[in-house]
């Protein structure tokens, strides 16, 4: 067996294990803290929990039959990979779920239910998105959309989940039980975006100056990141233009500034959010 053969087989190895390590982390919020105190989850696992109160049949079963279509679409968008990982995700889940169902819940304070379990939930269903599957069906539209789309994948999942949570507390819950449901998700979603995207907010910023060399040459050495001259041309005066682009942190956004208004107080610094970046100094975060 070859060096690239063996170092693909380790990677692998690594992906199953950490979508294993996610889906279990997401079982034990679902099934130990919000589903006994009768908080919903969202998204197919959210149609689940429905389908098993309302048939007395184990939320395992709909955890694996609701997302059979969900897998088929990832299989054609997506490929035989991801619908694989995403397969063996929703494979542990449901086992896991199966297995702790008849565990106490570790608290029937429907606070601190709501809370602990949304964070631990986010947690596990954000780390098996970023480690290259899902554990719902609606977690494959939300990516292809958060693709296509200036949408994170948590944002999306929020959508559809106000929605069901409306449908149960039609059906089978309460009003008062819906309006616990979405507090737990708008906490999941936030704890999915910070395990795929990261607790590091990155900045892209683009600084413009009659004199760009030096402020380049200070911030190189100050913050130790490479840039990008992007030439341009005042719309006003006609003259040809070198702006300055470069990608950092949050914190280092105030050294950036102190530096180059003391080379040049006119500068013009336009400062965006970045939700990924990858090479260079950085690193990719995401499998997808």
């Amino acid at each position: 067996m070859n060096v690239a053969k063996k170092k693909r087989l380790l990677h692998e190895a690594q992906q199953l294990l950490m979508i294993t390590v996610g889906a279990v982390i997401a079982g034990i919020g679902l099934e130990l803290f919000l589903v006994p105190n009768d908080i919903l989850d969202g998204g197919v696992i959210g149609l689940s929990i429905i389908a098993a109160k309302m048939s007395g049949l184990p939320m395992s079963i709909f955890i694996v039959v609701l997302n059979l279509p969900f897998l088929y679409i990832g299989f054609r968008k997506m490929g035989l990979r991801f619908t694989f990982h995403t397969l063996f995700g929703v494979a542990i889940l449901s086992a896991t779920t199966a297995y702790l169902h008849h565990f106490d819940p570790i608290t029937d304070d429907m606070f601190l239910a709501t809370i602990v379990g949304a964070v631990i939930l986010g947690a596990g269903v954000g780390l098996v998105i970023r480690t290259g599957g899902a554990l719902d069906g609606t977690e494959i539209v939300a990516i292809l959309v958060s693709r296509k789309k200036p949408v994170s994948v948590g944002q999306f999942i929020m959508i559809i989940n106000v929605f069901i949570f409306l449908l149960a507390a039609l059906l089978v819950f309460s009003l008062e039980t819906a309006m616990y449901s979405i507090i737990t998700y708008f906490i999941a979603f936030k704890m999915i975006d910070i395990v795929v995207e990261g607790l590091e907010e990155l900045k892209s910023v683009n600084i413009i100056s009659d004199n760009p060399e030096p402020i380049a040459q200070a911030l190189t050495k100050k913050l130790g990141r490479g840039m990008t001259y992007i030439y341009g041309e005042g719309a006003f005066t006609g003259e040809p233009k070198k702006i300055i682009y470069i990608i950092v942190s949050r914190i280092e956004l105030s050294d950036l500034r102190e530096t180059v208004h003391e080379l040049d107080p006119k500068a013009v610094i336009a400062i965006e959010n970045v939700a990924d970046v990858s090479g260079s100094n950085f690193r990719k975060k995401a499998a997808h």
